[in-house]
C-alpha cells in the first residue's frame, strides 16, 4: 500500500524530471536557432544548393526543389510548385504581408546552371569546394546565380530571428525558375504571363546582376536584347584548286569581314571609356559551318556550295532596331550575293505599352531610392546604374510594365559566370545576406501613402 507521503514523493519527483526536460528541450530549440544562424551553416545551406546538378541540358531539378521546399518549411514560407512545362517546376514561396492589398514584392532567381568543362576545373564544379585558405567556394552556379537565391532566404531568415521584424507589411514572393540559361521560355516567361502571377499583384522584381571587380555594387536597370543572327551563303561548288567569283565561303567570308568592322567599331567605344559594354551592340560570332564531311575529316579539294555562320548580338534598349535590320539584309547577307539569313531569337526592347523596356532609376522611381539607401545602411556601396550586357529573366517581367532590378551583391569579385573555376568568397557570400536583408525589410515595409504624405509636406 502506498502512502500519501510516499506519493507525493513520487509526484514530486514525476515533477522535477518533467521541468528539466522542458527546459531541456527549451536550451536544445535555442541551441539549434543559434546553429542554424551561425556562419558555418549559413555556408553549408549555401553549398549543399551548389552541389545539386542542375547543368543544361539535364539539370536535376526535382532535387532542387526538394532543396528549396525544405528550407521553406524550415522559415515557415507557404510553397507551391509549378509547371508551365512538364518536368521543369518553378518553386514559389510566399512570406504573407500584413497588407496584402498592397503591391507585393518579387524575388526571381533561376536554380539552372550552365555545363561545365570539367577537366578545366581545378575543383569538381557539382563538389562546391571550400579552400580553407582563401575562403572561395568553387562551383558552377556560385556567382550565377544559386548564390542570390540562397541569400534571398537567408536574409529573410535574419528577418523573422529578429524582434523587431516578424512580418513584412507587403508580401513577399519568391520564385526559382527553370531554364534562364536556355531563353527562360518554360520558367519566367510562361510564369510572367500567367493568372498565377496576375493574382500576386506584383510591384517590383529583383533578379541577379554580375560580379564587381571593386568595392561598388553593381545595379542594374535595363539589358540588352538578345539577337541570335544566321546568315547562310552559296554558290557553285568547285574544285579546291580552281579561282573563281561568288563561291559559297568567299561570300561568307566578305560578310564576316563586315560584320567584325561592325563589331570593333562598338568595341572601340567601349576600350575608349565612351559606352559602357551595355551600350554598345555587341556581336561576337558563334559557329561557323562550311565543308564537306569525310571519314578523315573534310574533303579538301572541293569548295562547298553553302556556308553559314551564326552571331549572338546584342541590342540595348536605346538603340535602333530598324537601323540595325537594314544594315543586315543590304550589307552583312545581301540577296546580291546569294545570301539569306534568319533570326533564330529577336526579343523585343519594347513593354507590352510600347515603352523601351527601362527601369528609372531616378526619383521618379522610389524603389531605386530605396534599394540604394538599403545598400549604404548595409554598409555597400552603389555604381553607377548600368544596362545589363547580356539577358536575363528579367526582361519578362519588365515587359508586363513592371520595374525591374538586377543585383547580385558581390563586391571586390572576379566576374567568372560561364567560366572555369567559378567561385564565390564566403565572407563577400554573408555580407550579401546583409545587403539582401536591409533591402528586403526596406521594400518590405514601404508605404506608398505615408511617402505620399511626407512628399506633400515637404511641398
Amino acid at each position: 500500500m502506498i502512502t500519501l507521503a510516499r506519493l507525493l514523493l513520487l509526484l514530486l519527483l514525476f515533477l522535477v524530471l518533467f521541468l528539466s526536460s522542458s527546459a531541456s528541450k527549451a536550451a536544445s530549440a535555442v541551441s539549434q536557432d543559434e546553429d542554424s544562424s551561425s556562419a558555418s551553416s549559413i555556408i553549408s545551406r549555401f553549398r549543399q544548393y551548389l552541389q545539386i546538378n542542375t547543368a543544361q541540358p539535364k539539370p536535376n531539378y526535382h532535387e532542387a526543389a526538394d532543396f528549396l521546399i525544405s528550407q521553406a518549411n524550415s522559415l515557415s514560407l507557404e510553397s507551391q510548385v509549378l509547371e508551365f512545362v512538364q518536368g521543369k517546376p518553378l518553386v514559389l514561396l510566399k512570406w504573407p504581408g500584413k497588407n496584402p492589398a498592397l503591391p507585393s514584392i518579387l524575388l526571381n532567381s533561376h536554380t539552372d546552371v550552365v555545363p561545365s568543362e570539367h577537366h578545366k576545373w581545378a575543383h569538381p564544379p557539382f563538389d562546391a569546394h571550400l579552400d580553407s585558405a582563401t575562403g572561395n567556394i568553387y562551383a558552377r552556379g556560385s556567382q550565377d546565380m544559386k548564390c542570390v537565391g540562397m541569400q534571398y532566404l537567408e536574409a529573410i531568415r535574419k528577418l523573422k530571428a529578429s524582434p523587431s521584424f516578424r512580418q513584412p507589411l507587403r508580401t513577399v514572393y519568391l520564385s526559382f525558375v527553370p531554364d534562364e540559361e536556355i531563353g527562360g521560355h518554360p520558367g519566367a516567361e510562361m510564369f510572367a504571363h500567367s493568372e498565377v502571377f496576375q493574382k500576386m499583384n506584383v510591384g517590383v522584381v529583383l533578379d541577379e546582376g554580375l560580379a564587381s571587380p571593386d568595392d561598388f555594387y553593381r545595379v542594374f536597370y535595363a539589358e540588352r536584347s538578345p539577337m541570335w543572327l544566321v546568315i547562310k551563303a552559296t554558290g557553285p561548288p568547285g574544285h579546291g584548286a580552281k579561282l573563281y567569283d561568288n563561291s559559297a565561303m568567299e561570300n561568307l567570308l566578305k560578310s564576316i569581314e563586315s560584320i567584325r568592322r561592325f563589331r570593333a567599331a562598338q568595341f572601340d567605344l567601349v576600350k575608349s571609356g565612351s559606352r559602357a559594354e551595355g551600350e554598345v551592340i555587341s556581336v561576337n560570332m558563334a559557329f561557323l559551318k562550311a565543308g564537306t564531311p569525310s571519314p578523315t575529316g573534310f574533303v579538301m579539294n572541293l569548295q562547298p556550295s553553302e556556308a553559314q555562320a551564326g552571331f549572338d548580338i546584342r541590342v540595348p534598349p536605346a538603340a535602333d532596331h530598324l537601323s540595325l535590320e537594314i544594315r543586315i539584309a543590304e550589307e552583312w547577307a545581301p540577296s546580291s550575293r546569294n545570301m539569306t539569313f534568319e533570326f533564330k531569337q529577336k526579343a523585343s526592347v519594347y513593354d507590352k505599352f510600347g515603352k523601351p523596356m527601362l527601369t528609372a532609376h531616378d526619383g521618379s522611381n522610389p524603389w531605386w531610392g530605396l534599394l540604394e539607401e538599403a545598400i549604404k545602411n548595409a554598409n555597400g556601396k552603389v555604381g553607377k546604374p548600368e544596362i545589363f550586357p547580356a539577358s536575363t529573366d528579367a526582361r519578362y517581367f519588365r515587359e508586363q510594365g513592371l520595374p525591374a532590378i538586377g543585383f547580385s551583391p558581390m563586391a571586390n569579385t572576379p566576374i567568372l559566370l560561364h567560366d572555369h573555376n567559378e567561385f564565390l568568397n564566403k565572407d563577400e557570400y554573408l555580407k550579401g545576406i546583409d545587403a539582401y536583408e536591409s533591402i528586403i525589410k526596406a521594400f518590405a515595409s514601404f508605404d506608398e501613402r505615408t511617402s505620399d504624405d511626407e512628399s506633400k509636406a515637404e511641398l
